[in-house]
């Protein structure tokens, strides 16, 4: 594997899956050179996924940082029976929903007299069919039937397909379309305009 530091920035960028594996196993492994460049490598990739849940780019970003850090501290659990970039899909996804919940906590913590006039367009959806309403469909359903939530973001948001989301949850195929198919089931209601 070429030396990432004398790529350059652009090279990190488009690094294929079997590089990124290879790195991924290496910093797992214990190197801590390995585990600098793969976070330079993936960061961008981990931008684009927290951005497609979260509307705004400092949310996406907080996400971002949370999501590297995780990958930081928890890089010695890859053990590469998936593809890193899939592991990777869940552990953004993964932040960028909790990321939206402390939103959403923070939001409810704030005293009457300090509300502002107008609602924050991060937690407070005006259209429905946004990523909020998706997000807050998510929350719903992962109250009462958690094991239907990863699967449906990883599939439905993070377009993954059907094997790599049944390897990357460890679980069989067809438990995995069961578990999409019966979260589209459970969200669609909380996703329908109201009159």
């Amino acid at each position: 594997m070429p030396d990432l530091v004398a790529l350059g920035r652009t090279a990190m960028d488009t690094l294929d899956a079997d590089q990124l594996d290879a790195l991924a196993l290496r910093a797992a492994a214990g190197d801590r050179d390995a585990l600098e460049d793969l976070l330079a490598a993936i960061q961008p990739r981990v931008r684009r996924i927290c951005g497609r849940m979260l509307l705004h780019p400092q949310d996406a970003e907080e996400a971002t940082q949370d999501a590297l850090l995780l990958v930081a501290t928890k890089i010695g659990t890859f053990a590469g029976r998936s593809r890193f970039t899939t592991w990777l899909h869940a552990v953004a996804s993964n932040s960028a929903r909790s990321t939206y919940r402390s939103l959403k906590r923070r939001a409810s913590e704030v005293a009457v007299d300090e509300l502002p006039v107008h609602a924050d367009p991060r937690t407070t959806s005006v259209i429905a069919g946004s990523r909020l309403d998706l997000l807050e469909a998510l929350e719903v359903l992962a109250a009462s039937s958690p094991d239907l939530v990863e699967p449906l973001v990883l599939r439905d948001i993070q377009e993954l397909d059907y094997n790599e989301i049944a390897r990357l949850l460890d679980t069989p195929l067809g438990t995995i379309k069961s578990r999409i198919h019966h979260a589209r089931q459970a969200i669609r209601p909380l996703l329908r305009v109201q009159d």
